[in-house]
């Protein structure tokens, strides 16, 4: 697909891989709609999208929780009366956030809330859109997967159920919608992208959508992280309560600061993929490499030596101490 003269539609464009899909996608003279729910965020991303994009593009925001259809089909009447249009050609369902790791022992609020963020943003995201794509001429449905939905795990003793659940779920759902359309809308194709570890803000921006300010955690929270840091073997009976805000906050900023594929390189490994018509666009090569161990073992991906080997094979160190995978 040629992105010139078409019109996208990109969820959780505040900031990230969402952020840098807008930007490029207007740089290559597509109409872009966005939508987050941070109204500064997106004004920022405007403000970048407008300074590189080609003439004549417009990029327009809108305020929206992606776990609310309600909101999704607004964005939906507000994408047509603005841009004066009955039809999209791409839609990027890209919103996520982390959170719910136990399904035993974690908030039942949290865990619903990651869910019904980064599956049910998917599957309200294409509901909404669904008329608008069926009117086009040619439409692609892009959904933000992860690695976490092909290997339900970020290393022993770290629960991750919320996230995975979801990503398992928007993986099947797109890899679905590939007969679907080749039989009920052949116009239309799907992708599912399963990033790795990318520079992104998601451990930071999940953790203010629980509530979990670092500077503003109450002694619950305080003691609920003593607890999840101490099940991983590290001792910080010794830390203070400051200390353990500051750990929370480096956390965030190291998963940001130190992966290896940035939001921006991220995005072009998705749209150069979305180009070349694939269904299955992994990100990253810390992504090809746990796909290949996967695949090649997969009845062994949970047990604790897969980590060992996964590592030894040049896999990055970052999984088993981490918040989350995938970069939205």
């Amino acid at each position: 697909m040629d992105f010139a003269g078409r019109i996208a539609v990109v969820t959780g464009g505040g900031s990230g891989m969402g952020r840098e899909l807008v930007r490029q996608l207007a740089t290559a003279g597509c109409d872009v709609a966005t939508c987050d729910v941070s109204p500064e965020s997106m004004e920022e991303t405007k403000a970048l999208a407008d300074t590189g994009a080609a003439a004549g593009v417009r990029v327009i925001t809108f305020q929206a929780d992606v776990s609310d259809e309600r909101q999704l089909v607004a964005f939906r009447d507000f994408v047509a009366s603005e841009l004066h249009t009955d039809h999209i050609n791409l839609l990027f369902n890209n919103a996520g956030i982390g959170g719910g790791g136990s399904f035993v022992s974690d908030d039942r609020l949290e865990w619903e809330k990651t869910f019904g963020i980064c599956w049910g943003g998917v599957y309200g995201g294409t509901r909404a859109f669904m008329p608008m794509l069926l009117a086009s001429e040619i439409g692609h449905v892009v959904n933000t997967s992860s690695v976490n939905g092909f290997w339900a795990s970020i290393g022993p003793g770290v629960p991750h159920t919320a996230y995975s659940a979801a990503k398992f779920a928007v993986k099947g759902f797109t890899e679905a919608l590939i007969t679907d359309f080749r039989v009920n809308a052949p116009h239309l194709s799907a992708s599912v992208v399963m990033p790795g570890h990318i520079g992104t803000s998601i451990v930071i921006n999940s953790g203010l959508m629980h509530g979990r300010n670092p500077k503003e955690l109450t002694d619950d929270q305080l003691a609920e992280i003593r607890e999840r840091i101490g099940r991983t073997g590290i001792d910080v009976s010794g830390a203070s309560d400051e200390d353990i805000r500051q750990r929370v906050m480096s956390q965030g900023e190291s998963f940001r600061d130190t992966a290896p594929t940035s939001a921006a390189e991220a995005a072009t490994v998705i749209l150069d993929g979305v180009r070349a018509g694939e269904w299955r666009i992994l990100v990253g090569d810390d992504a090809v490499l746990l796909d290949e161990l996967v695949r090649a073992s997969p009845g062994h991906a949970y047990e604790p030596d897969f980590i060992d080997r996964l590592r030894a094979a040049g896999g990055v160190g970052f999984i088993a101490r981490s918040g989350s995978h995938g970069g939205e």
